[in-house]
């Protein structure tokens, strides 16, 4: 058997019983999952079996690419629909990324560490080419106000405490947030937003990598 081959049937694995059978329920998520392999997302000496394990996985400069499930609950918690324009919050490995093209997403993905940014745009192309994907190298904490408003903003790290204007940059109508906030005790949180309005819920506890906030702000955008 073929490591293609392999990587196909430990994916379908991972999506069955990782995924659908612990309630992810949205098929388009579940297809998404099928399609990118999370193998190219994470470093070259990764194991087959570790790269499909349901937990994180460390992927240099202090990142991780987190475990399938949380990534799929959190997009299940957002509702993107086909054509939403996503606000991406913290590249990382890409994966994500991905997902959220291959589901026919408009992606405005922000990451600070340049490195990492670059070899993150590479891997996503070379999955999903011609995707509609911004690539933006810059601080994200307080969101990306040059292309908002969105439908949808994920956050893939968590901030102390909820950053200041990141609700502002939804779409007024039912535009939603989601991400993890807290250092310790951290949840997911979704803010939904309603004109002025703001529905605001708690979910799963987690642990992410902290939201990095650097003393001053990076603004390079790559196209």
């Amino acid at each position: 058997m073929n490591s293609e081959t392999s990587a196909a049937i430990l994916r379908m694995r991972m999506v069955n019983r990782d995924l659908a059978d612990a309630g992810i329920t949205d098929e388009r998520i579940l297809n998404a999952f099928l399609k990118i392999p999370r193998e190219d997302f994470v470093p070259s000496r990764t194991s087959l079996s570790s790269a499909y394990g349901n937990h994180p996985l460390p992927i240099g400069f202090g990142q991780t690419v987190s475990q399938p499930y949380i990534v799929a609950f959190m997009l299940q918690m957002l509702e993107c629909e086909p054509g939403n324009k996503v606000l991406e919050i913290g590249t990382g490995s890409g994966y994500q990324t991905a997902i959220l093209a291959s589901m026919g997403m408009k992606v405005v993905t922000i990451e600070l560490l340049p490195d990492l940014a670059e070899r993150a745009k590479k891997a996503v192309l070379a999955i999903v080419p011609g995707a509609d994907i911004s690539f933006i190298v810059a601080d994200g904490y307080n969101g990306w106000t040059p292309a908002a408003p969105y439908d949808c903003i994920i956050v893939s790290a968590a901030p102390p405490r909820m950053p200041d204007g990141l609700e502002n940059q939804l779409n007024p109508s039912e535009g939603r947030l989601v991400l993890p906030v807290g250092e310790w005790h951290q949840r997911l949180v979704s803010i939904t937003r309603h004109g002025d309005d703001l529905d605001l819920r708690e979910s799963l506890p987690v642990r992410f990598v902290p939201l990095v906030k650097p003393p001053r702000r990076i603004e390079k955008e790559k196209s």
